[in-house]
């Protein structure tokens, strides 16, 4: 009787197997090939609008939500194929999918702030920003996420929902923007003579624009010195190298001239007390 039961539950086993081991090897390979084809079709649109010559910032959003869109169309088609009715496939993956936008509603905030950036276009892919306590240059923007690069070559992922909502800044969409200094000279030196060193500097740097005008001014009676503020105007991507290599020239101008650059002192009086 036992060996009756034993060859019953072998036959029954091996017949699901028959039944539907084809059907979820048949799956499996369907879903590795589906997988391969759908890199190659989001490879083969991507070199189109490359060559329609689409927005840079369009390409990456299109990319990623295509390529998720592809790919769920893919695991319905792989379901249906083990045999699993569509009608509670579908119930089941609506179940799962509200409780999972109940634990991670911040996601569809995040969707929904890439398509806002996308549409209102506060910034594109290649521009420097500051966000979200965050500076660099614009990377990619995804469906979810935009990524920026920094300065020292830092990755950094903000998501959407935030940044569409949040106050930030973009240093690239004027063409040039103004660089200010201040240069504190000594109560005994010449202020003349050390705006004409000033004037001198600026005219001699050709990244410096000629309109607007160069402002040069006496700022502040100091402590210990007296300050002169100094704004010119440079195209955007001169920004840094005027705003580093200034004050060296200036300090070697004011050197040379004989012009001193005072520091904060202390004088200190001791009284000797009987």
């Amino acid at each position: 009787m036992e060996n009756l039961n034993l060859n019953e539950i072998s036959i029954f086993f091996y017949g699901l197997a028959i039944k539907y081991g084809l059907k979820l090897l048949l799956a499996i390979i369907t879903l590795i090939i589906g997988l391969w084809i759908i890199k190659l079709i989001v490879k083969a649109i991507v070199r189109t609008m490359e060559k329609k010559d689409v927005d840079i910032t369009l390409r990456g959003f299109a990319r990623s939500l295509l390529s998720i869109l592809l790919k769920i169309m893919l695991i319905i088609s792989v379901v249906s194929m083990i045999g699993i009715e569509m009608t509670s496939f579908v119930a089941i993956l609506t179940a799962v999918v509200f409780a999972i936008g109940m634990a991670l509603s911040g996601t569809y905030q995040n969707f929904a702030g890439g398509v806002m950036l996308i549409l209102f276009r506060p910034f594109k892919v290649g521009d420097f920003i500051q966000a979200q306590g965050f500076l660099g240059t614009v990377k990619e923007i995804q469906i979810f996420n935009t990524i920026l690069k920094t300065p020292d070559n830092k990755t950094i992922i903000i998501p959407n929902g935030g940044l569409s909502t949040n106050a930030m800044t973009n240093f690239s969409t004027e063409p040039t923007r103004r660089v200010d200094f201040t240069f504190g000279i000594g109560y005994d030196d010449d202020i003349d003579k050390a705006r004409t060193v000033i004037e001198g500097q600026i005219n001699s740097d050709e990244r410096i624009l000629k309109d607007p005008e160069p402002f040069i001014a006496v700022s502040e009676l100091a402590d210990s010195s007296v300050n002169f503020v100094v704004r010119v105007w440079v195209n955007s991507a001169d920004y840094g190298g005027v705003l580093f290599s200034m004050p060296e020239n200036i300090k070697k101008a004011f050197d040379k001239e004989a012009i001193s650059i005072p520091f904060p002192q202390t004088d200190v009086h001791i009284y000797n007390e009987k």
